[in-house]
């Protein structure tokens, strides 16, 4: 186990969907070998081609409430009824203990909950988008979902948009290669403090 001084950040994307939060995690995680993404728990059902322990670690609803009785998150929602969302302790301490940097894709009240409890040692990044119009043909144009769901999406984020400047930094998303840069220099920044 590592001592204090040799634990690893945090650093943690929050955007409303659509916004480009994933694109920009990947590139880091590319560009950056100190890393490691922090994978989320969750109680809803495995789609193809997921894979437990990479993609979520899934577990029934019940499994899920246990931990959360049990204090086992960090932070938890249940999104919609019964699809819970949350970052276990142990998954953190055991990347921060290998030394290694815990990178979170996370909604905007979790990356908010990691940044209140870790502090200093967290970056909470919002990734947003040019504007809400921009927003929804990126959702449109993604296809994954229905006209009733993008506008479920749309009224979210712009809900969430409104946390914004509660995040240490905020990252636009107009031209992705300028969003990845500003994006790599935040974090390199960060890491040297």
């Amino acid at each position: 186990m590592a001592n204090a001084a040799t634990k690893g950040k945090l650093i943690i994307f929050s955007a409303p969907s659509g916004a480009g939060k994933t694109t920009l995690v990947r590139y880091l995680m590319s560009a950056m070998d100190n890393l490691e993404f922090s994978v989320s728990a969750c109680s809803r059902k495995k789609r193809p081609g997921e894979v437990d322990g990479k993609d979520y670690y899934f577990m029934t609803v019940d499994e899920f409430k246990e931990k959360i009785k049990n204090g086992e998150f960090i932070e938890w929602e249940e999104v919609y009824k019964d699809h819970f969302y949350g970052t276990l302790r142990s998954e953190v301490d055991r990347i921060r203990n290998s030394g290694r940097h815990v990178v979170f894709d996370v909604d905007v009240k979790g990356g908010l909950n990691i940044k209140k409890i870790f502090g200093h040692d967290a970056l909470a990044i919002f990734v947003k988008p040019p504007s809400v119009g921009t927003l929804k043909e990126r959702l449109t144009r993604r296809a994954t979902d229905d006209d009733r769901e993008i506008a479920t999406r749309v009224a979210k984020a712009e809900r969430e948009l409104s946390f914004a400047d509660k995040f240490d930094v905020i990252i636009v998303n107009d031209d992705l290669e300028k969003a990845k840069r500003k994006t790599l220099k935040v974090v390199k920044d960060f890491l040297k403090k």
